[in-house]
């Protein structure tokens, strides 16, 4: 399931697509996403900023 949520979210950051669209595509429904995707209820403002703002984990330098 993690990986269906991490896709959903990938699909919402695109404008084109609707929450209706990703449902169907990934065979759920829309208030399953909006149960798995909480920071969609604040718009996609939110998920974006959300989305952008998450960092990667770093690497640890190797000594010499």
């Amino acid at each position: 399931m993690t990986e269906q949520v991490r896709h959903a979210r990938d699909l919402l950051a695109r404008p084109e697509n609707t929450v209706t669209s990703i449902a169907k595509l990934l065979g759920v429904s829309r208030n399953t996403i909006y149960n798995y995707v909480p920071e969609l209820k604040g718009g996609r403002q939110v998920l974006a900023e959300a989305t952008n703002t998450a960092e990667l984990p770093r690497l640890a330098k190797a000594k010499d």
